[in-house]
């Protein structure tokens, strides 16, 4: 399963415009809330010892460690090594994959799980992530995933988190509510998609999540409590925009017989780090074509990074397609007028704007780069 990620570097809070949001009338429903179980699956991550995480959580890891069970350990390395073997991400991939079930404390995850053919089945069954090779292996891990749980709820974890949230929490709820309610995000995706959405939209703050926000079932996603509020905004700018299109309906399926003849977008998807997830070219379509989306909704409302050095280094400079998805959409206009992005995508693949001639050229305007020199960005 292939997770969209939007990554924290200090290069883009540098940049981050805090402009007011443009004024109309507000038809976003915004919603925050926490939750102890999406944080304790999001632990997985540090709990496991890749440095990807745990050097965001050196304190919190020498308290849980040494009360660890041996047993919950070696489950949690073996749940690590397969996900690494198949380019998984362990945490988010769970935390998409279980979010149907009620999982506000570590408890309920633990019950989710027991009851996982009713409790998680339905919902992510109807969900737009089911795929039926993840639930199997979600079964077949099922055993340790709980193993590993049930050993973070003895060392302790409930309280540890509750520590860690007591001097922001109270505080930065209303806030954050407040700053929110000046944004109208939903109206501005609608006009990009082409197609309605719920008018609701709920943020999920976390202490665990580090470098990630991560979309969930519904139009949920996860963010981090410490972050401020311009990347939050720009998280919910991002997420509920995924999937930009169904990516195995007629506009992915058209882009994407454009681009598998794209020798270096191939090379992106085979030699990026795997850690930042889009291990498959239909998955960086699926990320980048949402963040070309997120760059212009930003723009529109007033947080947005400078195109240039948002994609300069994110991810090691690897987001090519989504900076030259950006640019064609700007030079036809659609970001002033907005329209079907399915009908764009598809008029742009069979044009050829979406050929790696033109895709390139633009990448290379918005990137300010040679075309002939988009990736790999040196000194990334």
């Amino acid at each position: 399963m292939n997770r969209r990620q939007l990554f924290l570097t200090a290069a883009a809070l540098a940049a981050i415009s805090a402009s007011p949001a443009l004024a109309a009338p507000i038809r976003t429903q915004w919603k925050v809330s926490l939750s102890e179980g999406f944080d304790a699956l999001c632990f997985l991550g540090p709990l496991s010892g890749k440095d990807f995480y745990a050097r965001y959580y050196k304190d919190e890891l020498a308290e849980i460690l040494p009360r660890m069970p041996k047993a919950a350990m070696e489950a949690m390395a073996s749940l690590q090594a397969e996900a690494d073997k198949q380019n998984q991400l362990l945490g988010p991939g769970l935390c998409t994959l279980m979010s149907g079930a009620w999982l506000d404390t570590l408890d309920a995850v633990i019950a989710a799980l027991d009851a996982a053919d009713t409790a998680i089945l339905p919902p992510y069954k109807a969900s737009a992530y089911w795929d039926a090779d993840d639930w199997d292996r979600f079964i077949a891990r099922r055993p340790r995933i709980r193993l590993v749980l049930d050993g973070l709820r003895q060392a302790g974890f409930v309280e540890l988190r509750r520590r860690m949230l007591a001097p922001t929490v109270e505080t930065r709820l209303p806030a954050l509510r407040q700053k929110l309610a000046g944004y109208d995000v939903i109206a501005e995706q609608e006009r990009l998609l082409g197609r309605p959405l719920d008018a609701s939209l709920e943020i999920i703050l976390l202490w665990f999540n580090k470098p990630h926000g991560i979309r969930v079932q519904g139009q949920r996603f996860i963010t981090g409590i410490v972050w401020p509020d311009e990347i939050v905004l720009r998280n919910a700018a991002h997420e509920v925009l995924h999937p930009p299109f169904p990516m195995d309906g007629p506009a992915a399926k058209a882009a994407l017989a454009v681009l598998e003849t794209d020798v270096l977008l191939k090379k992106i998807v085979a030699e990026h780090n795997p850690a930042f997830g889009y291990n498959s070219l239909e998955g960086l379509l699926n990320e980048d074509m949402v963040e070309a989306l997120e760059q212009i909704v930003s723009e529109r409302l007033g947080f947005a990074v400078e195109p240039h050095k948002r994609w300069e280094l994110a991810d090691d400079g690897m987001h090519v397609l989504a900076a030259g998805l950006y640019g064609l959409l700007k030079a036809d206009g659609y970001d002033r007028t907005g329209g079907n992005l399915e009908g764009w995508t598809i008029a742009a693949a069979k044009s050829g704007k979406l050929a790696p001639a033109s895709l390139h050229a633009k990448a290379a305007e918005v990137l300010r780069r040679p075309a002939d020199a988009l990736w790999p960005v040196k000194n990334a």
